[in-house]
């Protein structure tokens, strides 16, 4: 184990810093818009705006790495991230944070695919799945501590978003002074929308509504606290709810992937995510309840997102996961753009608790379309579904990839492991 990470840990800590940074910054929006006045409406725009730029970058990155380089992009993307942190106390005004949100969605967009491309360089075919596993802890665990952090300051200050724009610039030292060459980032070009739909239904409709849920708990979460009052380390914990839980749940649901039909798991764990919003909503602002409630309902939206991830690649063939990946990537991102918009106006009309209604209806339809395409495509074998491996939602193509083409090759192996013993028998 110690081998492994020897070549990737700078990679790894760079990684875990920009989390801190960037989960203080998701999370600081809603303390301080709340404090600014701004309402549910505005601050689901500037939530948005987030999910643009980073869709925008996914694109548009490979293309910069492609013309000057990693290490060039990866510099000038952290730079213009850490300026933007810094600008936002400075100006207070909901037009000019969408601007800078669009700005920061697409350098961490940037930042990922760069990151990524090191990171998958340095991994071998033996290796890779481990490292791309350390690599979500290490993102899930900065989002978690970013909120320990924000206990620290005042969100009425200029400090905490100043604390953040450090952690940002300081964590590109041990990953430009580590990296090495490696070639120009190559995305493959995502698939057709109308085709993935064909190819994989459930997976298409899933990850769209999925891309919905995750950016309304992530972006809307604190702001729905302000509104009903919470105080900032009340918010700080109920966030860092949302990602403990992800963090804890990853690895059973992960386990019962590779050894059910997945569209049943599907099923099941979106039952679990809209009966916990339903029961944020029921408890009218019970703090303890509202804890429980992020738990699982964060708990199962990140394992939904591999699980739709690997549902979507057992139908197709190994030529088209990259593209699939690519499609599915940019579904999720569409998702992520609807999603805080609709729950923004929901809050504007019908109150914060609307916060958890719009969670539960979208939980509730991908339960009841899974529900629905059981009954119109018979179930994959486990003996010949592709292998399991936690994505992060916040991946960029190129770790979505990797990460298919690793479970594929892992799911191929274990299937000629499995014949060669059967043949000894």
């Amino acid at each position: 184990m110690i081998k492994v990470f020897s070549g990737v840990w700078p990679l790894m800590l760079g990684i875990l810093l920009i989390m801190l940074g960037n989960g203080m910054h998701f999370t600081l929006i809603g303390l301080r818009g709340g404090i600014e006045g701004f309402s549910a409406a505005e601050l689901a725009i500037v939530t948005s705006a987030y999910f643009l730029g980073f869709l925008s970058g996914a694109r548009i990155t490979p293309v910069m790495i492609r013309s000057v380089g990693h290490v060039r992009v990866f510099a000038a993307l952290g730079s213009f991230m850490s300026a933007g942190l810094i600008a936002f106390p400075i100006l207070t005004e909901p037009w000019a944070w969408t601007i800078l949100r669009i700005l920061i969605g697409f350098c961490m967009s940037g930042i990922y695919v760069a990151a990524e491309s090191w990171l998958n360089n340095a991994a071998t075919n033996e290796t890779r799945g481990k490292v791309l596993s350390a690599y979500m802890i290490a993102q899930t665990l900065g989002i978690i501590g970013a909120q320990g952090l924000l206990t620290l300051g005042d969100a009425a200050t200029s400090v905490l978003f100043i604390c953040a724009s450090i952690l940002v610039s300081v964590s590109f030292a041990p990953i430009l002074l580590s990296a090495t060459p490696v070639p120009a980032a190559e995305v493959a070009r995502a698939m057709p929308l109308r085709k993935l739909f064909t190819e994989s239904p459930l997976g298409t409709v899933g990850i769209f509504l999925l891309g919905s849920v995750y950016a309304t708990q992530s972006g809307m979460g604190a702001v729905f606290g302000s509104q009903i009052g919470m105080t900032a380390s009340q918010i700080a914990l109920f966030v860092a709810m949302l990602f403990a839980g992800a963090l804890l749940m990853q690895y059973p649901i992960g386990w019962l992937s590779d050894r059910m039909d997945r569209r049943k798991l599907i099923f099941g764990a979106s039952v679990v995510g809209m009966s916990f919003c339903a029961l944020g909503w029921l408890t009218g602002g019970g703090v303890y309840f509202l804890m429980i409630s992020a738990f699982f309902a964060g708990g199962v939206t990140t394992p939904l997102y591999a699980l739709f991830l690997a549902y979507t690649n057992d139908s197709l063939s190994s030529e088209d996961m990259p593209a699939a990946s690519g499609g599915l990537v940019f579904t999720f991102g569409l998702g992520a753009i609807l999603g805080p918009l609709v729950t923004g106006w929901a809050m504007q009309v019908f109150g914060p608790f609307a916060f958890w209604l719009v969670l539960s209806a979208t939980f509730a339809a991908i339960a009841i379309y899974a529900l629905y395409r059981m009954t119109q495509r018979a179930s994959t074998p486990t003996t010949e579904t592709e292998s399991y491996l936690g994505v992060l939602p916040t991946s960029s193509p190129v770790a979505v990839e990797a990460a298919a083409v690793w479970s594929a090759e892992l799911a191929e192996s274990e299937r000629d492991e499995a014949a060669d013993l059967a043949a000894r028998a």
